[in-house]
C-alpha cells in the first residue's frame, strides 16, 4: 500500500481520537443522553446532491438523503462523492448538529473500515469536520478507535501507528473513570501494539521514535502509572484486560 497516504489517514485517525479527549469529561458528566432523532423520508434524487457542482449548504432533508444514500448503496464512486459532500457541509456548525441528530456519525464512521482507501480518507475528513462540535466528539472517538484497533492487528502498520504525532491528551483514554466501552478499546489497542512489538523482539531493544509520537506516549512514565492504577479498577473485565497486556511497565 502507498506509504505516504497510509501514514496520512493513520495520523488523521489518531488526531481525531486525541482531540476528542479534550472535552471528554464534560460530555460524560451531567449530560442528558440520547435526544430526539430526526427522521425524514429519503428521496431517490439523493445522487444529485453528490455532484461536484453542488456547492450550496444542505438543509436537514438533503442531509438525510445523503445519509440514506450512504446506507443503501455499495457503489464506491457514489459513496465517496456523498462523503465529500457531507464533509464539506460538516464545516458549518449548524450541519454538525443536524448530521448528529439524524444519526449520521455512525453512518459516516462505518466507512472508515471500507477497504477502499480513498473512502477511508473521505470518511476521516468528514469526521474531522464533525469533531469541531463538542457534543459530536464522544461519538467520533468510538468510531476512530474501531479503525485504530483494526490497524493495530496488522504488524505491517505498527511502525506507522507508533510514529504518528499524538497530543498527550490521548492518554486520558486510559483514565479509570472513562466509560468501559472506550477504556476496553484503548487497552486492546495497547495490547495489540505491544504484542506486535514483542513478537519481533523489538520492545526490549528500545526502538527509536520521535518525541510526541504514539510510542513515546504509550511506553512513557505517565502511561505506566495509568496502567498500574487500572490493575485496581472496579470492573473485572478491565482488570482482566490489563493483566493480558505484557508488563512493559
Amino acid at each position: 500500500m502507498g506509504g505516504a497516504r497510509d501514514v496520512g489517514w493513520v495520523a488523521a485517525g489518531l488526531v481525531l481520537a486525541a482531540g476528542a479527549c479534550y472535552c471528554f469529561y464534560k460530555l460524560t458528566r451531567g449530560r442528558r443522553r440520547g435526544g430526539r432523532q430526526l427522521r425524514l423520508r429519503p428521496s431517490r434524487s439523493a445522487e444529485d446532491l453528490t455532484s461536484g457542482s453542488y456547492d450550496d449548504t444542505l438543509n436537514a432533508e438533503q442531509v438525510q438523503k445523503l445519509l440514506y444514500l450512504l446506507e443503501s448503496t455499495e457503489d464506491p464512486v457514489i459513496i465517496e462523492r456523498a462523503l465529500v459532500t457531507l464533509g464539506n457541509n460538516a464545516a458549518f456548525s449548524a450541519n454538525q448538529i443536524v448530521i448528529r441528530e439524524l444519526g449520521g456519525i455512525p453512518i459516516v464512521g462505518s466507512k472508515i473500515n471500507n477497504p477502499n482507501q480513498s473512502i477511508k480518507e473521505k470518511a476521516l475528513n468528514a469526521l474531522n469536520n464533525l469533531s469541531v462540535n463538542v457534543e459530536n466528539q464522544i461519538k467520533i472517538k468510538v468510531q476512530v478507535l474501531k479503525l485504530l484497533l483494526n490497524l493495530s492487528e496488522n504488524p505491517a502498520m505498527t511502525d506507522r501507528l507508533l510514529d504518528a504525532q499524538v497530543d498527550s491528551s490521548f492518554l486520558s483514554l486510559l483514565d479509570g473513570h472513562v466509560p468501559k466501552e472506550i477504556l476496553l478499546r484503548a487497552l486492546t489497542l495497547l495490547q495489540n501494539i505491544t504484542n506486535c512489538l514483542n513478537e519481533e523482539h523489538r520492545l526490549a531493544a528500545q526502538p527509536t521514535f520521535p518525541e510526541g509520537s504514539l510510542f513515546s506516549l504509550l511506553y512513557g512514565k505517565e502511561c505506566a502509572q495509568k496502567m498500574k492504577a487500572l490493575v485496581h479498577h472496579h470492573d473485572a473485565d478491565v482488570k482482566e484486560k490489563v493483566t493480558m497486556i505484557p508488563k512493559f511497565w
